[in-house]
């Protein structure tokens, strides 16, 4: 037999399938928040990218000036030193603006992520549970009540656990017209018990909330 998703009583039903949908619709919000912040923070790369350009180009161009003046006789070494020391500026330019780069690259992957994944996992954890326990619940008694085809179990869970009120509202003596075996009372019971779980008896057509 196939799960239980869904309540029979319509307003519970109606209940949760609000509730499903305002969890898409807040899983499909938080996704679109991740998305447009990532989209704001790339561009925040830029001047790193620029800063790393403009050091490769410029350790480019003091490389290629010392190499032009290395084979200058005589002055050649000593002329050479400052467009060295100009290349190692130019790399240590890249490098900062490469390194730029990165943090902003992980900084707009994962803080989306982050953010998405913490706003919904605090509806998750308020709204899963609560569905897992319903479909358990709801599943193993529209199962019994299918297999065993006898609501007898479900009237003495009544009388169990329903409030008294609830109880002598059906019959006076609900624990004696149980003993009894009185059918209707029995099934009065174990429809106000299967109602607590979202049920009805196979048959029963009432609309009850």
């Amino acid at each position: 037999m196939a799960m239980k998703f869904y309540a029979d009583t319509p307003t519970r039903k109606t209940r949760q399938i609000l509730s499903d949908v305002w969890f898409v619709f807040w899983c499909a919000l938080w996704v679109w928040v991740a998305v447009r912040l990532h989209n704001l923070i790339v561009p925040l790369g830029a001047p790193g990218e620029q800063l790393a350009g403009a050091g490769d180009s410029l350790s480019q161009n003091m490389t290629e000036a010392g190499d032009a003046v290395d084979g200058l006789p005589f002055i050649g070494d000593r002329v050479r030193d400052p467009f060295d020391r100009m290349s190692e500026a130019g790399q240590s330019l890249a490098d900062a603006g490469r390194g730029q780069q990165e943090v902003v690259d992980k900084l707009a992957l994962f803080l989306p992520l982050a953010l998405a994944f913490l706003a919904i996992a605090l509806l998750a954890v308020v709204w899963l549970p609560l569905r897992i326990r319903f479909i358990s619940r709801a599943t193993a008694a529209q199962r019994y009540l299918v297999a065993a085809d006898d609501v007898d179990l479900f009237a003495l869970r009544a009388l169990a656990r329903q409030p008294l009120s609830q109880l002598v509202a059906i019959d006076a003596d609900p624990a004696g017209a149980w003993r009894r075996g009185d059918p209707v009372v029995i099934r009065s019971l174990a429809a106000l018990e299967l109602r607590g779980e979202g049920l009805r008896i196979p048959g029963i057509t009432d609309d009850y909330a």
